[in-house]
């Protein structure tokens, strides 16, 4: 059955669907880096119901490297397709609701067809030779902005942001003839805003997380920086409304079912929002990559920090990019590289390295895990070295302890008086690592408490599914409703 649209939901019909009992069990995803994960969000009894996930579709062949395209098609047919094996198990859903990996771009008409493919954040074209001869796309991009302009975007533009992939796009007459300089012009939407427009026919919108996630949000008015778009030869796209939270984008019908979509929400904020963290707590979250952030009800663009809109008015000021698990693989490549290279596989060195690291304790070993452009350098460094601390327990409880030693530092710049009475933990590294997470706490002496699933993202949109349903009257009051209900604080 293919699925058909109309327009967006009248208040009173959110109403009468709500009074019907309608608006009990949602459906959220998350359209992730490498898989795209959905689930049923319970609202009644506030918790997470049945789960699938489907692997994100592969990036198209025979790009020049550093080029991360999608299908955008294959986009929505793995969206309808998620959808559709969870509403078996969501008879009743009212609604759906999406986060997603951020920074992600597709150019669309205005009834929400692609007119490119889907770029994705791993995309560094931005970075290859301009013309000019004055360092790369992204180089010439930073030239033409100031120090009060850099802030007032979060501190926040890198090269694999949508707004430095437009400009590179800007910097090529054919490309910027065929896309960016239409008589009909383009939308620049992130990945799940294209999908529903494309499902709903209509044209793109978005809410401040994924505006701002585009490189191009002023923070301070909550708007586009038109003076800054103009000033990149970037006036003539469409740029895409900027809606509320819990705004409708439209209606879904698809096999028997009506569904109204909501206005999709960044991947980053959504995770935060899923440890259902509170103002006086510390965000820290270690996977690949690791973050600390902490909410603040007023702008603050004073600091060495980035700064992402959050719900309810509020922000999150985080320090992103600091070396976690990527960091930690290289050491393991190093270290399994002779066995492998005589076909002796190690199927799980990790089992072995917590016990020898929890067996070390501390080690005056020094490991400096950036060894790839972070925010704590791009240089690391394995020092002080001795015959009877050259092992590979003392190596990785020297890792462990830099990263401690990192968050401390990060959690200095976003939170300077250090106001936060306890730190929230999520990512599978500190939950899995007892001693990375008893050299964290060591760092900082104070208590501490797991985000409630390693779901976050999932845990998140459940958040804002009590919210939008009406069960709470803010993303606040959901998340308090919710904490509540899955305490574990220790």
């Amino acid at each position: 059955m293919c699925p058909t649209v109309t327009g967006s939901l009248s208040g009173l019909e959110q109403e009468q669907n709500m009074n019907n009992g309608q608006a009990q069990t949602f459906i959220g995803i998350d359209l992730g880096t490498t898989f795209l994960k959905g689930a049923v969000l319970d609202v009644a009894n506030m918790r997470l119901g049945h789960a699938e996930r489907l692997p994100f579709p592969e990036f198209v062949a025979g790009l020049p490297p550093g080029y991360r395209e999608v299908d955008p098609q294959a986009l929505v047919a793995a969206v309808l397709d998620l959808t559709r094996r969870l509403l078996v198990h969501a008879p009743h859903c009212a609604g759906l609701l999406m986060c997603t990996q951020m920074h992600g771009l597709v150019l669309t008409d205005e009834q929400g067809n692609a007119l490119s493919n889907a770029i994705t954040w791993q995309d560094q074209r931005a970075l290859e030779p301009h013309p000019s001869g004055h360092g790369s796309f992204y180089d010439v991009l930073l030239q033409q902005l100031n120090g009060e302009e850099r802030l007032a975007l979060g501190n926040d533009l890198w090269a694999s942001r949508p707004l430095s992939a437009l400009f590179w796009m800007r910097e090529h007459a054919d490309i910027r003839k065929a896309l960016l300089d239409r008589k009909e012009p383009a939308f620049p939407a992130s990945l799940p805003d294209f999908v529903l427009a494309n499902l709903c026919h209509t044209a793109p919108t978005t809410d401040l997380t994924n505006a701002a996630a585009h490189g191009a949000l002023h923070l301070e008015t909550s708007e586009w920086h038109h003076a800054l778009i103009e000033r990149l030869d970037l006036g003539h796209l469409a740029w895409p409304s900027i809606q509320a939270h819990g705004s409708v984008v439209g209606t879904l019908n698809v096999d028997g079912h009506t569904l109204s979509c909501y206005t999709p929400v960044g991947d980053h904020q959504c995770a935060v929002l899923g440890t259902l963290l509170e103002e006086d707590e510390l965000s820290i979250n270690v996977s690949t990559g690791s973050q600390v952030g902490v909410i603040c009800r007023q702008l603050d663009l004073s600091g060495d920090y980035q700064t992402r809109p959050y719900f309810d008015g509020q922000f999150l000021k985080a320090v992103i990019h600091i070396p976690a698990g990527r960091a930690l693989n290289a050491l393991v490549r190093l270290l399994t590289e002779l066995a492998e290279a005589q076909a002796i596989r190690v199927p799980d060195p990790w089992a072995y390295i917590t016990r020898a690291a929890d067996a070390v304790g501390q080690t005056s070993l020094r490991v400096n895990l950036a060894f790839f452009p972070s925010s704590c350098g791009d240089v690391g460094a394995i020092e002080n070295v001795r015959e009877e601390n050259l092992s590979v327990g003392h190596v990785f409880m020297g890792a462990f302890q830099n990263m401690a030693e990192n968050f401390r530092a990060c959690a200095g710049r976003v939170a300077p008086d250090r106001h936060y009475r306890r730190l929230v933990f999520s990512g599978g590294l500190v939950q899995k690592m007892e001693p990375l997470r008893r050299a964290i706490l060591r760092q900082f002496g104070m208590d501490y408490r797991d985000a409630p699933s390693p779901e976050d993202t999932m845990t998140g949109l459940l958040a804002l599914a009590v919210a939008f349903s009406g069960r709470a009257g803010s993303v606040t009051e959901a998340t308090r409703l919710l904490s509540g209900a899955t305490s574990n604080a220790r």
